[in-house]
């Protein structure tokens, strides 16, 4: 009879674990998109603003104004390599990555890889958060710092 008053009370214990695990996550919305939902070869639609007003960013990536990239095809390859291609023609070869133990959620990181780098060497890279992927439809933000808070570029992706 003991032992069975144990176990009950451990498939409690266990269960009331599982129910607030989950709730905690279902609150804070934060989900890790798998690897495989990111590759293949996606047109960036939109550049929209969440706090803060289009002339207060003249430059992303090191590269160009935020409204350049709208119409930009991006292709990304499982292995992690990709590559990103303006609508004027420039095209840039980057290595890709998911970061899902960011303290702000998941991250899609990316790196310029230029003729002879090796992304292992390379340094400097660009995190954006993943506001959501369901494998058509992708949705990153760039933080921006503004006076005491942050402002988001927000960049809408479609898959071709």
């Amino acid at each position: 009879m003991k032992r069975i008053f144990e176990i009950i009370v451990m498939a409690v214990v266990i269960g009331l674990t599982v129910v607030s695990c989950s709730t905690q996550n279902a609150a804070t919305g934060v989900s890790n998109v798998g690897r495989g939902k990111f590759t293949g070869t996606w047109t960036l639609n939109n550049v929209s603003y969440d706090g803060l007003v289009e002339s207060a960013v003249s430059n992303v990536f090191d590269q160009a104004k935020p409204s350049a990239f709208v119409g930009s095809t991006w292709k990304l390859t499982n292995s992690g390599n990709g590559i990103y291609t303006l609508n004027n023609g420039t095209s840039q070869t980057i290595y890709w990555s998911v970061n899902n133990a960011d303290a702000n959620g998941q991250m899609f990181q990316f790196k310029k890889i230029y003729e002879g780098d090796k992304a292992k060497n390379v340094q400097q890279g660009y995190q954006l958060m993943v506001s959501s992927n369901d494998g058509n439809n992708m949705i990153l933000k760039s933080p921006v710092s503004i006076g005491n808070g942050t402002g988001y570029i927000v960049y809408s992706f479609s898959k071709q």
